[in-house]
Formats: C-alpha cells, structure tokens, sequence
C-alpha cells in the first residue's frame, strides 16, 4: 500500500430512528472524508432495539456499508439465523458456541486494501460462549496473511474487559473499538503499539431517550421496578462513530478521532 485508508466504524444502530440517521447521514461523511474506503456498523439494535433481520442487513449493504457486526442480541429475529450462515460480511462475536448460526470474522477489498474485521463479546455481564481474549487471539491466528488491517469491534459491558483487550491486542491490529453500552467514551488514542482504541463509541440513534429507548419508558421501569415494554425513541437523532486513519504500515493506525453527527 502506498498510503493509508480511512475506516468508519459507526455505533450501535437502534431502531427504525437508527437506521433513518445512518442513512441519512452516511451520505454526507462519505463526502466529507472523502476518500472514505470502509464503513463498518454494529447493527446489534437495528430490529426494534433488538437484534437485526435479513432485510435491515440488506439495507445496509445496499446504502454502502462493508461490514456489519453484531453483540448479544444476534439471536433475537429467527429469521435471521440462515443469513448469518450465509452472508460472509455479517458477523456475530467469534467467541458465541461454534455449533451457533454465523461467524465472527471476514474479510473485505477496497482499492487493493484488505480490511479484516472481528466480532467479539466481552464475558463479564455478558453469555458468550468462551473466554473473549484466547478466542480472539484464535482469530487472529486465522487472518493472518489475509489483511493489511484489523479492526475490532469488543461487544462488551465492562469497561476493563474492553480496555484490556485493547492492550492485549495493542500493536496486533490496526484498532479496537468498543460498542454495546450506547455512550461515547472520551479516551480515544493510539496505544504505544500503533493499535487504534476506544471503550465505547456510543449508539446511533435517539439521544432524547435512555439509550435509545423511550425515556419516559425507561424511567417507569427504574421508578417502579415492574416489566416495561421498551420502545425506541425518536427524539433528536445523532450518529455516533470514530474515523480511523491507518498507518502505511500493514496493522498500525495513524489516527483516530469521534464523529458526533445529528439527523
């Protein structure tokens, strides 16, 4: 390669007010950081809050995002358990049961650039299936050679498990962003290694609500301690991301800064 590339990486997508800010918005950042060569979306909400469906993953692809990865939520629309098997550019964390529908890891082109992207879900608080750091390491093991860049998306709730995968994987990958919490963190930097990192890129979605959910839901269900039927709000939409510049250098990032973005 004789420069780097730019990555996208956009947050958890929640809901149908999600999925109408990235598409949105998407169009007017391809311009902005133009040449922008990969756009990876978690779409672990897109389905209602709820997982994603075949048809929202189409969408997507369509609207030109590269790589979709998932979280705990892969699971929740049955429907969408053959897609997983089939469609490579779909990913649920490498580290859920092998004998479960999907895969964790792929490969995509652009410009002669190969950008390898992984899945992973954290364990504390979590229900992967095994440990997140010996089956990323696993992974890894698997894409070598087939990618001048990595990127990481660490599905987890804990904070320390995403921050100690990042230095574990630090100088082994281009970067390692964390998503599922739905708030952007403010510790963005390159490790010593090269490796691009943040705990929490935060959602796509409606900041009016509680993480996307209708607030006045979410604060019944605190107030009261009784089931509540959460909704997605659509009050005031924002797209959360980070742009990843990547070194010259194959697994090395140059930069990575947050892209905050209204509707």
């Amino acid at each position: 390669m004789s420069n780097g590339v730019r990555i996208l990486f956009v947050g958890d997508v929640v809901g149908s007010t999600g999925r109408r800010t990235l598409m949105g918005v998407l169009p007017r950042l391809r311009e902005r950081f133009a040449p922008l060569h990969f756009v990876v979306v978690n779409g672990e909400n897109a389905a209602g809050g709820h997982g994603i469906t075949s048809k929202i993953a189409r969408e997507m692809f369509a609207a030109g995002v590269d790589v979709i990865t998932l979280g705990n939520h892969t699971y929740r629309q049955s429907e969408v358990f053959k897609y997983l098997d089939e469609e490579q550019r779909i990913l649920r964390p490498a580290n859920f049961l092998r004998s479960q529908p999907g895969h964790g890891s792929c490969v995509v082109e652009h410009d002669g650039v190969r950008l390898g992207v992984l899945s992973i879900s954290g364990n504390l608080f979590m229900n992967a299936g095994m440990p997140a750091f010996s089956e990323a390491d696993a992974a890894l093991y698997t894409l070598r050679g087939k990618a001048d860049h990595i990127l990481v998306d660490m599905h987890a709730e804990a904070t320390s498990e995403k921050v100690g995968l990042g230095w574990h994987l630090d100088g082994r990958v281009t970067a390692v962003v964390g998503t599922h919490t739905h708030v952007p963190t403010a510790d963005m930097r390159v490790l010593p290694g090269g490796t691009a990192y943040i705990t929490d890129v935060g959602m796509t979605g409606a900041r009016g609500g509680v993480i996307g959910v209708k607030r006045e839901q979410a604060i019944e269900s605190m107030l009261t301690r009784m089931p509540v039927r959460f909704e997605s709000s659509d009050d005031d939409p924002w797209l959360n991301a980070v742009l990843i510049e990547t070194a010259v250098e194959p697994m090395r990032a140059q930069s990575i800064v947050g892209v905050l973005e209204p509707l």
